[in-house]
């Protein structure tokens, strides 16, 4: 089967990380959404891919070629303008033919077990268009699915008002007719799959293990708790060079030519990346993702953060329940506050404006190329654009600001 997946949306809710990638290459737990989307769809069975791409399209086409890597093929759409998903799968039309079934993809979508496994044998088992579904603690975000005695959908709901809003949502992976093409040309996505339910019937294929579909930058800290707790053993490159006493614990995941200094201590799970550098008296606590290529000081603390890649961290710094963007630096000294005082919960400045996280618990989010300046103390829900320049917090001869 042939899978036609979307990967051209901006997500614009994760800004600053989304103003210089595709949501689909966001990394979490050491890979990237759209890496863990292709291996999982390879496993699956899936290798003849159609993906559509729009903002900082050449950043996918760069990475992913033709998809030998992936022992996949991979052609490529372009959705210059991206505006919605009816848009995208238009665009694709010409790569099926009338009468085939195909996997639609929502590639930013992140789970821990292979969703496209189980709908594919759901699609096996009934030879009808299927829909897989979950619960989520954010239902009023997405569309409601209604479901009739023997678990088939009954009817969609885009969005929902606070009566209507139900048990489960769509899971973002579909089989769907050729069909499909053919409804979208006259009406959007909901209502084509409206149709569908009422013509061909539309099959539920509940997906009942852990599930993501980021919207807000710290999303990407709950996606990479959500992978991590999946792993059970450590895996450590043995070209990974320890320079003295290095205390590990828990599943700790590192790739090759990591250097790591005397006194560090690794307590997973958590993930550093090919060619990173940890020097003495580290402490990586669980949760954390150190992308490839990172230095990260003497005494710097990490706490379940993500660190994308090349980020440098100078020394007795600490980064605790943040995300960092890649090439990043953060000077000597400096601390990321994750809470108030008062424990309420932390509201950031994000591009649609004050946004409450519902956590009490949270650090920095920092965007790709920002420079922060020593000894800063970075207040809880600090959003840093890409590039922006923090400087030091001098004391003598006078203010930094």
């Amino acid at each position: 089967m042939r899978a036609l997946v979307l990967a051209a949306g901006r997500g614009t809710g994760l800004y600053p990380f989304t103003d210089t990638r595709p949501k689909a290459m966001l990394p979490v737990a050491g890979e990237k959404l759209l890496d863990s989307a292709l291996e999982k769809l390879r496993a699956a069975g899936v290798t003849d891919v159609v993906m559509v791409v729009g903002h900082c399209a050449d950043k996918i086409i760069n990475y992913f070629s033709g998809g030998a890597a992936h022992g996949m093929t991979i052609q490529y759409v372009r959705q210059n303008d991206p505006t919605d998903i009816r848009d995208a799968i238009r665009l694709s039309r010409d790569h099926f033919q009338p009468g085939e079934g195909f996997l639609l993809v929502y590639a930013d979508v992140l789970t821990s077990g292979n969703i496209y496994r189980h709908v594919i044998q759901t699609f096996g088992s009934f030879n009808q268009p299927v829909a897989a579904i979950c619960h989520t603690p954010q239902a009023q975000n997405f569309g409601t699915v209604y479901l009739d005695a023997d678990m088939r959908i009954t009817r969609l709901v885009e969005k929902p008002s606070q009566k209507e809003v139900g048990n489960y949502v769509l899971a973002g992976v579909f089989v769907m007719p050729y069909k499909l093409f053919d409804l979208l040309e006259g009406q959007e996505m909901v209502e084509s799959l409206n149709e569908i339910i009422s013509s061909t019937g539309l099959r539920s294929a509940i997906w009942e293990e852990p599930w993501l579909d980021a919207q807000r930058p710290w999303d990407l800290l709950k996606g990479n708790q959500m992978v991590m707790r999946t792993w059970t053993g450590a895996r450590v490159s043995g070209t990974v060079q320890l320079r003295g006493a290095v205390q590990f614990r828990g599943p700790v995941w590192i790739e090759s030519e990591v250097v790591i200094e005397s006194g560090a201590s690794i307590f997973g799970p958590c993930f550093i990346g090919k060619g990173s550098f940890l020097g003495n008296g580290v402490l990586v606590r669980p949760n954390t993702s150190i992308g490839a290529g990172c230095t990260i000081g003497f005494g710097v603390e990490l706490k379940n953060c993500v660190l994308l890649d090349k980020v440098q961290v100078g020394r007795l710094s600490y980064i605790g329940d943040s995300v960092v963007g890649e090439g990043a630096y953060i000077g000597s000294g400096t601390l990321t506050v994750n809470h108030n005082l008062d424990r309420t919960e932390i509201v950031l400045p994000l591009k649609d404006g004050m946004v409450n996280s519902g956590s009490d618990k949270l650090g920095a989010f920092v965007g790709d190329g920002a420079h922060v300046g020593a000894s800063n103390t970075l207040a809880a829900g600090t959003v840093i654009a890409p590039d922006q320049v923090v400087p030091h917090r001098y004391t003598y001869p006078g203010g930094g600001d």
